[in-house]
C-alpha cells in the first residue's frame, strides 16, 4: 500500500536520516510530500518515495535507510561526505558488478564505519554507485583484497 505520509512520520524520517548520515540532511532528503510503502503485513514503511522515484528503502531490523541511486544523487549534491573514491579505471567494471573491491579504492571519508551507506564516485566527484561499507576507511586503505563496498545500485555504463 502506498499513501503520503503525515507530519509525525515525516519528522521521524527526518530524524533518521539526520542521524545516520550526519550532515542534517534530513529536511532535503525527505521533502513534505513524500510517499511511503507500506508493508501489508506488520503496518511498517518500507519505502520511502517521490511521486517519480524511490529515496530509500527502510531495512526492518535496524530501521535505517538503504539509500537508492535516486537518494544518492541527492545526498551527493548536499554534502562532500559519506563518499569512496575509486580509480577511473575500474568504472566500468565497477557498475557491471555487484562489489567494490579494496584494490579500486583510492580514498575513503574517514568518518565512516564498517555497515555504513556509502556514495561510491570516481576521481572527479561523479556519483557511480550506491552501497554499503563492508570494511573500516583504515582497512578499506590497508588490503589489497577483499571487498571494500556491497554495491546495491548503480548508473548505466555510458559505454
Amino acid at each position: 500500500m502506498i499513501r503520503g505520509a503525515t507530519y509525525d512520520e515525516v519528522k521521524m524520517l527526518r530524524a533518521i536520516a539526520d542521524y545516520q548520515f550526519r550532515n542534517y540532511v534530513g529536511s532535503q532528503l525527505i521533502p513534505d510530500n513524500v510517499l511511503l510503502k507500506i508493508s501489508k503485513n506488520t503496518g511498517r514503511i518500507r519505502e520511502v518515495l517521490t511521486p517519480t522515484d524511490k529515496i530509500a528503502s527502510i531495512m526492518a531490523s535496524t530501521f535505517t535507510f538503504n539509500l537508492s541511486l535516486y537518494g544518492g544523487s541527492i545526498l551527493h549534491k548536499m554534502t562532500d561526505d559519506l563518499r569512496v573514491v575509486v580509480v577511473n579505471d575500474v568504472i566500468k567494471h565497477v557498475v557491471t558488478g555487484t562489489s567494490l573491491f579494496s584494490r579500486h579504492v583510492l580514498s575513503v571519508d574517514d568518518g565512516l564505519r564498517a555497515g555504513d551507506e556509502v556514495l561510491v564516485v570516481d576521481e572527479g566527484d561523479n556519483l557511480i554507485c550506491v552501497g554499503r561499507l563492508v570494511l573500516s576507511p583504515y582497512e578499506v586503505m590497508f588490503f589489497t583484497r577483499g571487498i571494500a563496498v556491497k554495491l546495491r545500485e548503480c548508473v548505466v555504463s555510458a559505454e
